[in-house]
């Protein structure tokens, strides 16, 4: 169970001209590596892959790879809803820095849960690197069931599921049933402490960009079972971790690093900078967390 622990889904710093920002990149991945964080993801949602091009893939990559220096393992984003591109984009693929991938269910298409399990099942096949699912029926249109994540943890290279349905009784039924090899990951940040607590192994969070010694703290007393001091750290992220989340992701987290001096609070269209409202509540909310 390589992916385990605290992932984080990496943002893309980016210069207040919108560019790229290596400097602000390379301080991040040290603020993981330093702060307890146990994997990184390049190119998840958070970073803002869906803005990138081509080139600008490979140059975060690149500069992920290279500042981390092998001391975490690297899992990168890559989906599609075109199974049969995703296929070739992933046969393609060549580079041994990379762990594993984190593949979205297919987006827009609202595929049936035969063709959800047809899709990841065409992928594995191609794939010589471990794959983790990732539900996330808000962004995708569709939900993958915990039948359908059940019958993917049967496939030998698929190893782990990012669950960020919310649903909390699908979520049981995947952590009562999945193989004890096969790790189910918190995909919602403020759902990470109870969901181990129920038998969990992981998150992959947007709040440990900005607060990885906090949440590492907080994952790692919920697996010792020391459950009070978990549910301490927990109720002391909470409010500031709906913040990060009130006005559009990543937005509120890359405003909570720039307080942090790690990187600006620059995203682009359409997403948009938070509100002086909602900057003021997370100044303050930081300013309040140990």
């Amino acid at each position: 169970m390589q992916f385990k622990g605290v992932g984080v889904a990496l943002v893309t710093p980016f210069t207040r001209e919108g560019a790229v920002d290596e400097t602000a990149l390379r301080k991040l991945v040290d603020h993981q590596v330093d702060n307890g964080t146990d994997f990184l993801v390049v190119q998840g949602t958070t970073g803002e892959t869906a803005t990138l091009t081509k080139e600008e893939k490979d140059q975060v990559l690149e500069i992920v790879i290279d500042q981390n220096n092998g001391r975490l393992p690297i899992v990168l984003g890559i989906a599609d809803n075109n199974t049969a591109a995703l296929v070739e984009e992933i046969k393609a693929f060549n580079n041994d820095k990379v762990d594993g991938y984190l593949s979205a269910s297919p987006h827009y298409n609202k595929p049936s849960q035969k063709g959800i399990i047809a899709h990841f099942k065409a992928i594995a096949e191609v794939s010589t690197k471990p794959i983790i699912l990732y539900n996330v029926p808000g962004r995708t249109g569709s939900n993958m069931t915990a039948e359908t994540t059940l019958e993917l943890a049967k496939v030998e290279n698929i190893v782990a599921v990012k669950e960020a349905s919310g649903d909390v009784d699908q979520v049981m039924q995947i952590l009562k049933n999945a193989p004890a090899d096969f790790a189910v990951l918190s995909g919602e940040d403020a759902l990470t402490m109870p969901f181990t607590a129920m038998g969990g192994n992981g998150v992959i969070s947007v709040v440990a960009n900005a607060l990885p010694q906090q949440f590492s703290e907080m994952m790692k007393a919920t697996l010792e079972g020391d459950l009070v001091n978990a549910q301490k750290i927990h109720f002391q992220l909470l409010d500031i971790t709906n913040a990060f989340f009130a006005e559009g992701n990543p937005s509120g987290i890359k405003y909570c690093l720039e307080l942090l001096e790690i990187g600006t609070d620059t995203v682009r269209l359409p997403l948009t900078t938070i509100s002086t409202t909602l900057k003021e509540k997370i100044k303050s909310q930081l300013s309040e967390i140990d």
